[in-house]
C-alpha cells in the first residue's frame, strides 16, 4: 500500500510553469517502495526545463512525507516527441493550434490598460494592479503590448534573459509573483534593447502573444497596451473586440486631453471603457500639507468626457505619487506586496476590489450550458 500512497502524493505536486498536477500531466512514471527506499520515476517536457530543480524537489519532498519512507531517489527523464504531442493536446481542451482562445464566448475577462500618451505610469498601474488580482486568488495572465516601450519585465522582476518555455508550438510564459507574463523583452538577443518595427510586424506579435503562448484557464487577462491609438491599439481592437478598457491618465490637463482619444477609439472597435485610473494624484507630506504637483481633476474630466446617456464611466481610483510605488517599479517588487501599507498600493489594491466587484456583463456571450 505504501507504493500506492507514494504515487497519490507525487502525482499531487504541481508543476510550476503549467500550473497543474503532475499526475494530470502524464509525468509520473514508475514508483516502487523497497526496504523503506522509494523509488520514483518522472519525466519532464522538454531538455533543460527550467522548472526541473523545483520539480525533483516537490517530488522528493511529497514522497519522503508519506509514512514509512526512509528515503527517496529520484529519477528524471524527458517526455518523448509522442508524449509531448499527447500533452500539448491535453492543454488546449481540443482547441486547434494557433486559435485565439480569448473570443467573446471564452470565460476569461479581458481588460486593456490603455493611455493617451507615455508617461503617466500606466505600466506601473498594470503591473501592480495585475499582482493585486492574484493576491485575491484570481489566475491572471498579462501580456505586455507595448512593444517599443517595454517594461512589464522589470517592474515584475523577471530576471533579463528570461524566456517563456517551449512545448512544441506552446509558450509557457513564466510566472511573477502568480501572473503568467509574457512580453516581446524575453524574446531579444543579448545586447538588443531596442525593437524597430513597423505594423505587419506588430501586428503578428500582438496575434502571437494571443494564440501561441499557453495561459491556461484564467481568470483575467491584463493587457498593458501601448500609449496612443496606433497600429497595435487597431490590432487589438480587431483582434478583441469584446475587451474592456481601462484609461490611465494624470490629473494634469494635458495628459486627460489625450486619455480621451484613447477611450474613444476603443469604443470605435467595439470595446466597452469600464472605468479610469487617476495616476500621479496630489500626496500628503508628515505634516499633513496635501501637494499637487500635476494639478487636479484631469481622472473626473475624462470619466465626464466618456460618459455618455446610456452609460456613466466612474474614475475608480486615484493613485497619488508615491516613492515607495516608484522604487518598487525599480527594483522589481510590486509596492503592493512589498509596502502594502503605501498610500498609492492601498489605492491599487481598492481599484483591483473594484474591479472584481464591478464583473462584466453576459449578454451576447454563449454560456456553457442550455435550457432542457
Amino acid at each position: 500500500m505504501t507504493a500506492e500512497q507514494v504515487r497519490r502524493a507525487v502525482e499531487a505536486v504541481t508543476d510550476p510553469e503549467l500550473r497543474r498536477p503532475i499526475g494530470e500531466l502524464d509525468m509520473v512514471r514508475e514508483i516502487r517502495v523497497d526496504d523503506g527506499i522509494a523509488r520514483v520515476a518522472i519525466v519532464l517536457t522538454i531538455v533543460g526545463c527550467p522548472a526541473a530543480n523545483r520539480i525533483e524537489s516537490d517530488v522528493r519532498r511529497a514522497a519522503a512525507s508519506v509514512p514509512d519512507v526512509d528515503d527517496v531517489d529520484v529519477s528524471v527523464g524527458v517526455m518523448t516527441p509522442d508524449e509531448r504531442k499527447a500533452l500539448t493536446e491535453k492543454l488546449r481542451a481540443g482547441r486547434p493550434a494557433r486559435q485565439m482562445p480569448f473570443g467573446p464566448d471564452s470565460l476569461t475577462r479581458v481588460i486593456l490598460v490603455s493611455s493617451g500618451k507615455g508617461g503617466v505610469g500606466k505600466s506601473t498601474v498594470t503591473a501592480n494592479l495585475a499582482v493585486a488580482l492574484a493576491e485575491r486568488g484570481l489566475a491572471v495572465g498579462l501580456v505586455d503590448a507595448d512593444v517599443h516601450g517595454f517594461s512589464i519585465p522589470g517592474l515584475l522582476g523577471i530576471p533579463a534573459g528570461t524566456q517563456p518555455t517551449r512545448i512544441d508550438d506552446l509558450m509557457l510564459p513564466p510566472v511573477a509573483h502568480g501572473v503568467k507574463t509574457i512580453s516581446i523583452g524575453m524574446f531579444l538577443r543579448d545586447g538588443e534593447s531596442v525593437v524597430a518595427w513597423r505594423g505587419p510586424m506588430l501586428h503578428r506579435t500582438v496575434q502571437q502573444f494571443l494564440t501561441d503562448v499557453f495561459f491556461g484557464d484564467l481568470d483575467v487577462l491584463l493587457i498593458d497596451m501601448p500609449p496612443g491609438t496606433g497600429d497595435i491599439a487597431i490590432s487589438i481592437g480587431q483582434l478583441l473586440p469584446h475587451a474592456e478598457v481601462l484609461v490611465v491618465t494624470t490629473p494634469q490637463a494635458a495628459a486627460s486631453e489625450v486619455a480621451i482619444r484613447s477611450g474613444l477609439v476603443a469604443r470605435q472597435t467595439g470595446q466597452r471603457v469600464i472605468g479610469i485610473v487617476e495616476n500621479m494624484a496630489a500626496f500628503t507630506l508628515p505634516d499633513g500639507t496635501v501637494v499637487d504637483l500635476f494639478g487636479s481633476g484631469g481622472g473626473t474630466e475624462v470619466a465626464r468626457a466618456l460618459s455618455t446617456p446610456a452609460e456613466q464611466i466612474e474614475l475608480l481610483a486615484s493613485i497619488p505619487l508615491s516613492p515607495a510605488l516608484r522604487a518598487g517599479g525599480d527594483a522589481g517588487t510590486p509596492v503592493v506586496l512589498e509596502n502594502p501599507s503605501d498610500a498609492a498600493a492601498s489605492a491599487i489594491d481598492a481599484l483591483a476590489q473594484r474591479i472584481v466587484t464591478k464583473g462584466r456583463g453576459l449578454a451576447g456571450r454563449s454560456l456553457p450550458f442550455a435550457p432542457s
